[in-house]
């Protein structure tokens, strides 16, 4: 990986050879999550932007020159990324907007964002030597390195909070992983995770913890500006857990602009639920993440419910640099989003994702986007994760089927 400069430390600064170290800072423990800093005169000498053009291989991997892996090393054979991205005629109309985009992750292999990084997990495992893959999750991270573990042949212990939704459960257990639902929060079976790891010698996938999961996540960004005809958005909208995405979004771009590829950064605008919103209090308050006590965290959206985002400082740089903002939205709005959302774009998106939607009123409202913004919804993960959520969604705005006798004369009548 001679294109890799160093990891960097977020608390501290300190640079580190990636041989000498492999998840954390170690004069700040679990804080001290790490940046992947690559030499960019290089790549951009070796890898020019028209390559892609040639490439008809298209998957997260047609960026590997961008990424922290060997030219030649195996990676997952399952197709991940490369997801559709298309305008919306007719979705930002309520709403003012009048070019908005959305971009769906949830046709990904496992049904989210979540196999992005998945992928990149297994990938470094492999390198590492390692046997086993373990993750901590809310069902979505987990159910993504269950699938490319299992069409590798890998073996995989899943952490997941009991309180999962069973459709979920079901992917993991269906996929062989080894489950272990943990009484507690996300936040708990994220430590037990950690020590689990370092007490047996698994490879880690933690986001927040492994600093090559956003190196995974920030695939997304490429795709966006080269679906784009590299012509960045004004501003990307994602819901945001524990940090990972939002964060990972930030280095893509980034890495683009490094390279001369893309003429600005998008601003990033994150959207949390009411009942799991660190961040966006942190932001309306200014307040130190990294010493802001965890909260309580509870939401309909159990993919983004993080009493303490692991990734949290990457999210707020991810924010603040590119003078974005963060929105929150109750659990009412995220239900009442999952039906709007599908109407209006044609993407079913479980509550996680729907959250990003309908957090485009706070959008607005705070002047975080203006109607003449190109704006990309970035949804991450597919309706069908949760279907009960969905139905609850949809009876929240009246929405019901309607009972008929099985005759034609019944289907005029409930027509007319």
């Amino acid at each position: 990986m001679d294109h890799i400069l160093y990891l960097e430390c977020m608390v501290c600064g300190k640079q580190y050879d990636a041989e000498d170290v492999e998840y954390v800072c170690p004069d700040h423990g679990i804080d001290g999550v790490l940046d992947v800093i690559y030499e960019y005169d290089r790549i951009a000498a070796s890898f020019p932007r028209q390559h892609l053009a040639a490439d008809f291989d298209h998957n997260m991997w047609r960026y590997r020159p961008l990424l922290p892996i060997e030219a030649h090393a195996a990676v997952p054979r399952l197709h991940v990324g490369w997801t559709p991205m298309w305008r919306v005629s007719n979705a930002g109309d309520p709403y003012g907007l009048h070019d908005l985009w959305v971009k769906d992750d949830g046709r990904n292999p496992t049904g989210s964002l979540k196999d992005r990084a998945s992928a990149m997990a297994i990938a470094k495992a492999r390198e590492a030597g390692a046997a086993v893959v373990t993750t901590a999750s809310t069902g979505n991270a987990a159910a993504a390195l269950a699938g490319l573990a299992a069409a590798e042949g890998m073996p995989v212990v899943i952490f997941v909070p009991r309180s999962a939704p069973e459709a979920k459960i079901a992917q993991l257990l269906a996929y062989g992983a080894r489950v272990f639902l943990v009484d507690g929060s996300y936040d708990d079976a994220f430590s037990l995770c950690v020590e689990a790891s370092k007490r047996f010698g698994w490879y880690n996938r933690n986001t927040g913890y492994n600093p090559y999961m956003s190196e995974g996540k920030k695939t997304a960004a490429f795709e966006i500006a080269e679906q784009l005809n590299w012509e960045v958005p004004d501003a990307v909208i994602v819901s945001v857990g524990d940090g990972c995405i939002i964060g990972g979004l930030y280095k893509g771009f980034h890495d683009l602009n490094a390279l001369g590829w893309i003429e600005k950064m998008p601003r990033l605008i994150g959207v949390q639920a009411s009942g799991s919103n660190f961040l966006e209090d942190a932001w309306e308050r200014g307040e130190d993440v990294l010493t802001k006590a965890p909260i309580a965290a509870s939401s309909v959206a159990d993919s983004i419910v993080a009493g303490l985002p692991a990734d949290r400082l990457k999210a707020m740089r991810a924010v603040k640099f590119t003078e974005g903002g963060f929105v929150e939205v109750s659990d009412d709005e995220i239900l009442a989003a999952i039906p709007a959302m599908a109407r209006q774009t044609g993407v079913f998106a479980e509550p996680a994702a729907a959250a990003a939607y309908a957090g485009l009123v706070g959008a607005i409202a705070e002047d975080l986007l203006a109607p003449e913004d190109r704006v990309v919804i970035l949804s991450t993960g597919t309706g069908l994760k949760d279907a009960p959520a969905a139905m609850r969604g949809v009876a929240s705005v009246g929405i019901e089927g309607t009972v008929i006798e099985p005759t034609l004369e019944a289907v005029e009548k409930a027509m007319s």
